[in-house]
């Protein structure tokens, strides 16, 4: 009997000593978060902890997180590095019951892990971005200190010791103090973190933008065609995309943002006010966008009505001219408010084309999520080398000088979008009726256009598709083919040629360096 009673109290304080380093973590992230709000939001232990993990995360292993998580890559990586937290919170608690000293320095150790992560990332504004995790995890440890004190020395009531030698009712007094005082010092931080980003907020529903000085073309009639389960033509603002490093998406005053050109081959440094490009003649323009990290048949390309400045202009002014007619730089590094770097050939950006600095999308300005209060976007590119979202700073330079972020992960330094289609419809395994079913979908070769799209059934010859009108060569194309669909089971393929005449590979290959290639199939059975 007397074996059982010690097993059960050994039990017991092993258990508190788990809830002790988990409120010690608790306590640790909440006292952080409090701090970030005097510092700023982005040097939370969880934030700067997930960026500096995003930022030494192999580019094979990113690309399995998109195409295996989607969009809620972010939702992943952050519930992940709570359970680890979690887990070490528990197994420092535990180590603590038998080594106080020892336990509670470790909290201080992970604690470090905290500050060097921030004071590592791109955006870091210095060591103070380490205040927060530091600060946090004294807070912590000491508390882990205070906890298991309770827990290990011998507590004495009416001149007797308690019952199993520790203090019941200390521990429970002092650890609901610790949880109530926890939660309070969260609630306040994330509320204190919360004011800048109603700020933002509130500078972007006060902004009018004004009528472009060189409105789009009206989409012809016949760009989209009406078949249930094609992609609409125009994707709507809230489905837009979404891909990038990005834990909390940055919520950037457009009151006090500025956006600075500068570097090589620049005759004069300008910065420019939000207002500043508003006030600029703006053009508009159909474009439809592309991450590197899409698939073959993947989701990750969207098209909007874009309005903002010509980029060419800006450079122009400040006196900078294309490697072609004798300029210093030959890229332009574009910097996020989050410290995102991308790498842009000048003479894309110069040649003609409709690259700007976009201020609205579809009508509206900006959304946060795509890059309030403005982005830059360059058509024919990939995102990863053209479409800085966030963007404060434009430096020209060469590729010979720097490697942009994705560079350094061995990505490729300029990245044409590769001509590419898709089926939308029907839907892979999808059972069809027998008869005439309408097979339908994009394509797309940024700055190309596209000219043809075919389709085979099975190993069947080629057959031409029916092209919707094209509204430029800088967007996407939808098509249609009147299938004669027969039952059994049957493989659609689909391949596009574009305007220079080249018709996209068979061969397959990953996404990583370039981008994808390869025709997309899917299997359907026709009942």
């Amino acid at each position: 009997m007397t074996t059982v009673r010690i097993t059960r109290t050994a039990l017991t304080r092993g258990a508190l000593a788990a809830l002790s380093g988990l409120l010690a973590g608790f306590a640790s992230l909440t006292v952080a978060e409090l701090v970030s709000a005097a510092v700023r939001p982005e040097a939370s232990p969880v934030t700067a902890v997930g960026g500096a993990a995003i930022d030494r995360t192999p580019a094979g292993v990113k690309d399995w997180a998109i195409r295996t998580f989607g969009e809620n890559d972010k939702i992943v990586l952050q519930l992940g590095i709570v359970v680890t937290l979690a887990l070490f919170a528990v197994a420092v608690g535990l180590l603590a019951l038998r080594h106080r000293r020892t336990g509670s320095a470790a909290v201080l150790a992970f604690g470090v892990v905290g500050v060097a992560s921030a004071v590592s990332r791109p955006d870091s504004t210095g060591p103070i971005d380490g205040l927060p995790s530091l600060v946090g995890a004294v807070a912590g440890a000491l508390l882990l200190y205070v906890l298991i004190g309770k827990l290990t020395r011998p507590h004495r009531v009416a001149g007797e010791e308690d019952e199993g030698g520790w203090d019941r009712r200390g521990f429970l007094i002092a650890a609901t103090a610790a949880a109530a005082a926890s939660t309070a010092a969260g609630a306040v931080g994330r509320a204190l973190n919360g004011r800048s980003a109603q700020d933002a907020v509130a500078s972007r529903e006060a902004v009018r933008l004004p009528a472009p000085a060189s409105a789009a073309k009206p989409i012809p009639a016949g760009a989209q065609p009406r078949v249930r389960g094609l992609s609409t033509f125009t994707t709507p603002n809230n489905k837009f995309y979404r891909v990038d490093t990005a834990l909390v998406i940055p919520k950037v005053d457009a009151n006090s943002w500025r956006l600075r050109i500068h570097g090589k081959g620049v005759r004069r440094d300008l910065e420019f006010t939000y207002q500043d490009l508003l006030n600029r003649p703006l053009i508009e323009r159909e474009i439809t966008l592309c991450c590197v990290s899409n698939e073959v048949g993947g989701p990750y390309i969207g098209h909007a009505r874009w309005i903002g400045v010509r980029l060419a202009d800006l450079l122009k002014e400040a006196g900078v001219k294309p490697p072609s007619r004798g300029g210093k730089a030959d890229q332009i590094i574009a910097r996020s408010v989050d410290g995102m770097t991308l790498g842009t050939p000048v003479e894309d950006v110069m040649d003609g084309r409709d690259a700007m600095l976009a201020v609205g999308m579809n009508g509206e300005p900006l959304p946060f999520v795509n890059g309030f209060p403005v982005r830059m976007l360059v058509p024919g590119l990939y995102g990863y080398v053209s479409a800085c979202k966030w963007i404060e700073d434009i430096e020209l330079t060469t590729f010979d000088d720097y490697d942009a972020y994705w560079v350094k992960r061995k990505w490729a330094r300029e990245a044409p979008i590769k001509t590419q289609s898709r089926i939308d419809t029907p839907k892979p395994f999808g059972r069809p009726e027998a008869g005439t079913v309408m097979v339908a979908g994009v394509a797309w070769a940024q700055h190309r256009g596209i000219e043809k799209v075919e389709i085979r059934v099975d190993e069947g010859p080629w057959r031409p598709a029916q092209l919707a009108d094209q509204a430029t060569v800088d967007t996407w194309r939808q098509w249609t083919y009147p299938w004669k669909a027969t039952p059994g089971g049957h493989t659609l393929t689909v391949r596009a040629t574009d305007g220079t005449g080249e018709t996209q590979t068979e061969e397959r290959t990953k996404t990583v360096p370039d981008g994808a290639s390869g025709w997309h199939s899917v299997v359907v059975t026709v009942d």
